[in-house]
């Protein structure tokens, strides 16, 4: 990927962090978005600058409509261009569906559905032919498997819509759409030694928790040259989860 142009949503811990690290090592120039940790984003910034490459980082936040459409039009002109959207920014409310308020629906939506659309419909049209979009679900799209994810799991299966729309979409340009679906993944979030981690290991096939380098590996591969005849298709790097 020598002297692409990456902006990654969501980058500055977990899965984001590590995909956009994963790709400077690939050779992409790597763009990506924050919304609280100022710290955490500068240690990725110099993460991607010792992999020899150009790190940007922008405090932006998905839930606001100016700013998830405006955070492409920054990567793509602060980099001179844009090769790749990773669509990684996203936030889980759990718990009984009675509990859930309207404020928590239209935060969870805002972010996790409106903000990766309005990303990917600006990224659309900034994007060079041939280019990649990559969106990142959820192992409960595929396989819920108890009470209180009613929320999260809904916004996330929208993904798979707008994923499979836009890649007859914009398949004419040679460009991409395709779905990662992580299982449990050990981040700061959902740490591999937390108090729900028993069951969410005893879920998977592998009997583990993933990490977060192996869910970029996936993007990287999506987003690289090797993937360009996959498009409309999701993936699943769950360890069994859903089997």
């Amino acid at each position: 990927m020598n002297g692409k142009k990456v902006l990654v949503t969501g980058g500055s811990r977990g899965i984001g962090a590590a995909t956009a690290l994963r790709l400077a090592r690939e050779g992409a120039d790597v763009a990506f978005t924050y919304v609280r940790d100022k710290e955490a984003a500068e240690q990725v910034v110099r993460g991607i600058e010792a992999a020899g490459r150009r790190g940007l980082a922008l405090r932006a936040d998905a839930a606001d409509a100016g700013d998830a459409a405006g955070a492409v039009d920054w990567a793509a002109d602060a980099l001179g261009g844009l090769d790749v959207l990773v669509n990684n920014a996203g936030i889980g409310v759990l718990g009984p569906l009675e509990s859930l308020s309207l404020a928590d629906v239209d935060r969870v939506l805002a972010v996790n559905v409106r903000g990766a659309f309005l990303a990917a419909q600006a990224a659309a049209a900034r994007l060079a032919d041939g280019g990649r979009i990559v969106g990142v679900g959820t192992c409960m799209t595929q396989r819920v498997p108890g009470p209180g994810g009613t929320l999260y799991a809904t916004s996330k299966a929208a993904l798979t819509g707008l994923t499979k729309a836009l890649a007859r979409e914009l398949g004419g340009r040679g460009i991409t759409a395709n779905l990662v679906h992580p299982g449990p993944i050990d981040t700061d979030l959902n740490p591999a030694d937390g108090p729900y981690a028993q069951g969410q290991t005893a879920m998977t096939a592998l009997g583990r928790f993933g990490r977060a380098e192996e869910v970029a590996a996936m993007v990287a591969f999506l987003a690289g040259p090797e993937g360009a005849y996959v498009t409309g298709a999701e993936f699943a790097v769950d360890g069994g989860h859903a089997a």
